[in-house]
């Protein structure tokens, strides 16, 4: 079969969940046996999300290969347990850094370079890339921003290009728009959607199938209209209303056939409606849990976008310990040893987050040492983890100036450094080590409680280490390596043993953690947490 693609574009205004809704055909396409792939395409002019503010743009989202991208590829990974890389994540940085790239090379031999052919061009060949690395059934590609966007004009250009050239018949559009609710009128108003169609028509593009965002229940006879004004089979106009949890979407959409509109375009034969039971099981499970367990979420930024796949895995974490989790985003710039303890009053457990930067980490060792010693179950990661080591060495190992080279680095006792000779062990030609690397773990330990396993992985996107030259101190004063990388012997995971559950890694286990294959270490962080 030849691959099919399917094209998410959306209108009127942003974050509407064209993420989401593309995360959500995907699972629905698996669950009739489909091999598929999401991606998205950024408008922005970065060349990845690594330099973007999180407090402006949410969480930079670490792929398997390393690759900083946008925080949709977290939901496509979450709803689908697919694996993304870098080239799931194409922005217009990336297109025009190649283009400009081989112009420079003489690649062109002299021709004027301009956005048709040579921009366009390039992001097509970014669609026949991911298609050669995975033999897929679908690939499912999210157009950034909205329609009308000067900046997305490029891309809207390329896929209407690329379908002709493929066959109309071998792909669908897909166009998400917005149905506002005017109170002071008491009606739901479709001129929106009608405009952004038109935009979009003005691009060479007609949508097969438009999905209705609203707050508002919407009747037959407006979708009708709607399918009248903007010509498409009433069929093909499906609604996305808010509900309790975004996990619920994928059921609302194959119940609305979403997934049969699409194969019935794509010509293919439809079969029977997958039952999706282990989905089904997982909402039943978080909609009948009702005890809270409240977690402090120590971190640098106020937006909740910033930390979503932790969030995300918390809450996975709670429905498999049937219990919901409350999360509390408590600000490290602001914490200090006078305040600590109303800060986390009420908490049943604490992540110490990850992050880069000076501002805030005095704060995050404050919570570490404040959790410590008050025996609450606590996970720091990334950076988190390394200010949990930074707070042993000082306040129990003895090293009052200890610090990472981050932060000082003029400390005598640099306990988190740059460990080039160590990276370099891993093949590493930088001081960033990124991607997935390997944890050998130790038996009879959280760790291992967790995973069950001697041999684990996790991604990885940070400059600095643990400094194994205070390895013998720390374990002298109580605190264990219980996760050690086998190649370069670097620290993946520190565990104080005579805390209930005080546990630091370095790597990120909330990439990867997902609806059907929660993360373990959440899961036993949550398990700790809950008071019997």
């Amino acid at each position: 079969m030849a691959t099919k693609y399917i094209f998410v574009t959306g209108g009127v205004a942003s974050s509407l969940g064209k993420g989401i809704i593309s995360s959500s055909i995907g699972k629905l396409l698996q669950a009739r046996g489909y091999n598929i792939t999401i991606q998205k395409f950024d408008p922005y002019i970065n060349v990845d999300s690594g330099s973007l503010n999180p407090n402006e743009h949410g969480e930079s989202y670490i792929t398997i290969d390393g690759h900083q991208g946008d925080l949709d590829l977290g939901h496509y990974e979450r709803f689908t347990d697919i694996q993304v890389t870098r080239n799931n994540n194409i922005t217009t940085g990336r297109i025009y850094q190649s283009v400009i790239d081989r112009e420079r090379r003489g690649d062109y031999r002299g021709k004027t370079i301009q956005v048709v052919p040579h921009i366009t061009n390039e992001i097509k060949h970014q669609l026949n890339v991911l298609n050669m690395k995975g033999n897929y059934d679908f690939i499912i590609t999210e157009i950034g921003g909205t329609v009308g966007d000067i900046e997305g004009l490029p891309f809207l250009e390329a896929i209407r290009q690329y379908r002709r050239e493929i066959g109309i018949s071998n792909a669908v559009n897909v166009h998400l728009t917005y149905v506002p609710y005017l109170s002071a009128a008491g009606e739901l108003k479709t001129k929106p959607t009608q405009h952004s169609v038109k935009e979009l028509q003005r691009q060479g593009i007609q949508p097969d199938i438009l999905v209705l965002r609203t707050e508002h229940q919407l009747e037959s006879d407006l979708c009708a209209k709607v399918a009248s004004f903007c010509n498409v089979d009433t069929d093909c106009v499906v609604q996305s209303i808010d509900l309790p949890t975004i996990y619920e979407v994928p059921i609302q959409m194959q119940e609305q056939g979403l997934d049969r509109a699409i194969l019935r375009k794509l010509g293919m034969e439809i079969g029977e409606t997958p039952s999706l039971g282990p989905w089904k099981t997982f909402l039943d499970r978080r909609a009948k849990a009702s005890k809270i367990v409240n977690i402090g979420l120590v971190g640098k930024y106020a937006l909740q976008d910033a930390y979503k796949s932790i969030l995300e895995a918390l809450q996975q974490a709670g429905t498999y310990n049937d219990h919901k989790v409350k999360t509390h985003f408590i600000l490290s710039d602001q914490l200090t040893d006078d305040n600590i303890e109303t800060a986390l009053a009420g908490m049943d457990g604490v992540v110490i987050g990850p992050g880069n930067g000076p501002r805030g980490f005095e704060g995050k060792i404050v919570a570490a040492k404040y959790c410590r010693e008050h025996n609450i179950p606590t996970f720091g990661i990334c950076l988190g983890m390394q200010m949990m080591l930074v707070e042993f060495a000082r306040n129990v190992v003895g090293l009052k100036d200890a610090n990472s080279s981050e932060f000082d680095p003029c400390t005598k006792h640099c306990v988190i450094d740059n460990l080039d000779e160590a990276k370099s062990i891993l093949g590493i030609d930088s001081t960033l080590r990124k991607g997935t690397f390997n944890c050998q773990i130790e038996k009879g330990t959280k760790a291992f409680e967790a995973y069950n396993s001697e041999l684990i992985s996790g991604r990885h996107h940070h400059h600095f280490e643990f400094n194994n030259k205070f390895k013998t101190d720390f374990e002298l004063a109580g605190m264990k390596f219980t996760g050690i990388n086998p190649e370069s012997g670097l620290i993946e995971i520190a565990e104080v043993p005579s805390c209930k559950w005080y546990v630091g890694v370095e790597f990120h286990p909330e990439y990867g953690s997902t609806v059907l294959n929660p993360n373990p270490l959440f899961l036993q962080f949550i398990k700790a947490t809950i008071h019997e």
